[in-house]
């Protein structure tokens, strides 16, 4: 191929015309070198999911311990709570933990 047929090559002109040799390096530079970049978003995103995901969770705990709270504020729940939870027992009271054994042999 000679110089002129070469530049007669469609190809050849699209590539080597002034607006298409500005926007490929700036499209390079904008997608992976600059802190805009996709990567950056990228990485956002899934932190944004992340945090999301964490929120959903707390919100849910916070719901469940709100249920906790109301039923506690009847005494006789309040006793008991207190004493599957923290062992806790009455005066003159003896107390037996049974732990059954789950490993079979």
């Amino acid at each position: 191929m000679t110089i002129n047929t070469l530049k007669n090559n469609k190809v050849f002109r699209i590539l080597t015309n002034t607006f298409v040799l500005i926007f490929i390096p700036f499209l390079i530079w904008m997608l992976f070198f600059d802190e805009n970049s996709y990567l950056v978003h990228r990485k956002f995103n899934k932190e944004i999911k992340d945090l999301e995901s964490t929120v959903s969770f707390y919100k849910t705990k916070i719901a469940e311990d709100k249920a906790t709270i109301m039923k506690l504020n009847d005494s006789l729940q309040l006793e008991r709570f207190a004493r599957e939870q923290y062992l806790m027992k009455k005066e003159n009271e003896d107390i037996y933990i049974i732990e059954f054994d789950t490993i079979k042999k």
